[in-house]
């Protein structure tokens, strides 16, 4: 099981009201927030992003080593449709639209999405 993620963020306001919509969206919880970050729940996992001293530099680039995405289950393809929707009026860019929704294949019913700090988010259906 995974316990946590946290992502280290520049824009802390912003990746509030992104990340923020997406994981309440998908039925996560607000678990608190503080001068420097803020938590969402879902089960025993959490997720908090957060800013630091000790990042560097204020670009995140998902096509450098390390994390590329997130992928969330989001249930019925209409919660997946719903979200795709919704998310460009909530600071998120869906990509690969022109293979929506199945960019991952023909058996697999997602879209992908991302803010305005480079970071991605898969929405797949169940």
């Amino acid at each position: 099981m995974l316990h946590h993620v946290e992502l280290w963020v520049a824009d802390l306001d912003a990746a509030r009201a992104e990340w923020g919509w997406l994981l309440e969206r998908l039925g996560w919880e607000h678990d608190g927030s503080w001068d420097e970050g803020s938590t969402w729940t879902s089960g025993a996992t959490y997720i908090t992003l957060t800013t630091s001293p000790n990042l560097h530099g204020d670009a995140h680039d998902r096509r450098m080593p390390g994390l590329n995405h997130l992928a969330f289950g989001a249930g019925e393809r209409s919660a997946v449709d719903a979200i795709m929707t919704a998310a460009p009026g909530h600071g998120w860019t869906p990509l690969y639209q022109e293979r929506y929704p199945h960019a991952g294949g023909p058996d697999h019913y997602a879209g992908w999405l991302e803010n305005s700090a480079g970071f991605k988010a898969e929405i797949v259906a169940a």
